[in-house]
């Protein structure tokens, strides 16, 4: 791989740290190294909560970085909350959480409009949804009317309610929880909705050395607590710019347009959309960045093309029990197996 573009980033792609008293022409921005400092020490932060899942983690925050959103398949108190929260502590972004349930209904997330008294007329109420990072805990326990009131926001951004378009704060992210659909009372999330999420996530069983030191060890709880922010909102949106900057030669391109001229080559997948594909480029770059690098490499789209495309696939949950080793090859892995890398 060719390395006539490495460290080129420019300066706007840099994680910086702004003195708001000043303006843009005296901001300073710190040497890619110190940036990629902050990444390395965050995900150390993170790892310190999510024991032995370095790679999930390593994902999850690549796929916040690239502006997606992140849904997590897991069962029950596999540490999905607590990645989730741990996620926005250290990204030092606004929080919340909707635990969703079969009654809730769409007003309870976008908010609704309330009739004031005083002044003779409707004043809306925002809702949840109107934060940095929406935790959306169990999100297929609710109806998919409720589910559907979050594609608007997901994809534009925006809550329009009662003719009125409301822009969501900046970044805005969700993290979506999802159980097993062999459970009880969960309405599976169709494809439409599957497909706004950049990365699909499973943690997994905890290997029993990491079980071990979570028994012995301090309440995640606590732990979460005394996460101190690594990042802010202006070093967020920062690296999601320097994400964009991040180069793709044409040679790892063509090894992309391969794959994705694979999923649509057989009648078992439904083939990757265009939107799929941006998305594939767009999480390669963010692992990239995270990783250290600004260069993309056919690796960086390997280590993320099962995330980004085995639910938009059609793979559904693989269940927990047998996510260790000895699964089987999902839809991606197999793609990825059949497809030589040429550079």
């Amino acid at each position: 791989m060719s390395q006539s573009h490495a460290r080129h980033l420019s300066a706007t792609a840099h994680l910086t740290t702004f003195d708001t008293t000043t303006d843009s022409t005296s901001r300073t921005t710190p040497d890619y190294a110190s940036n990629q400092q902050r990444i390395a020490h965050l995900l150390s932060q993170l790892n310190k909560v999510v024991l032995d899942k370095p790679q999930v983690v390593k994902l999850a925050l690549s796929c916040v970085l690239a502006g997606g959103h992140l849904l997590l398949q897991d069962l029950p108190g596999m540490g999905k909350t607590t990645l989730a929260q741990g996620l926005a502590q250290l990204l030092g972004l606004s929080f919340s959480r909707v635990q969703f349930t079969n009654d809730m209904l769409p007003a309870d997330i976008l908010g609704m409009s309330i009739y004031d008294q005083s002044k003779l007329s409707f004043e809306f109420r925002p809702g949840p949804i109107f934060t940095q990072l929406l935790l959306a805990d169990e999100i297929n326990r609710s109806s998919p009317k409720t589910q559907s009131a979050l594609l608007e926001a997901m994809e534009e951004r925006q809550v329009t309610q009662d003719g009125q378009t409301y822009t969501l704060p900046k970044p805005f992210f969700v993290i979506a929880t999802q159980n097993p659909l062999q459970q009880a009372g969960v309405y599976p999330l169709p494809e439409s909705q599957l497909d706004r999420f950049l990365m699909c996530l499973s943690l997994g069983y905890p290997s029993p050395a990491a079980e071990r030191a979570l028994l012995q060890g301090q309440d995640r709880r606590a732990l979460l607590n005394s996460l101190a922010a690594v990042l802010d909102t202006e070093a967020v949106l920062l690296a999601i710019e320097g994400v964009e900057q991040v180069f793709v030669a044409d040679v790892v391109l063509d090894y992309l347009q391969r794959l994705v001229a694979k999923t649509r080559s057989s009648q078992d997948y439904h083939g990757l959309s265009p939107r799929g594909v941006l998305s594939l480029k767009r999480a390669a770059q963010a692992y990239a960045y995270v990783s250290g690098h600004s260069e993309t490499t056919p690796e960086d789209i390997q280590a993320v093309f099962a995330a980004v495309t085995d639910h938009r696939l059609g793979q559904r949950f693989i269940p927990a029990h047998i996510i260790s080793g000895q699964a089987p090859q999902t839809m991606a892995e197999r793609i990825m197996a059949a497809v030589p890398v040429i550079v």
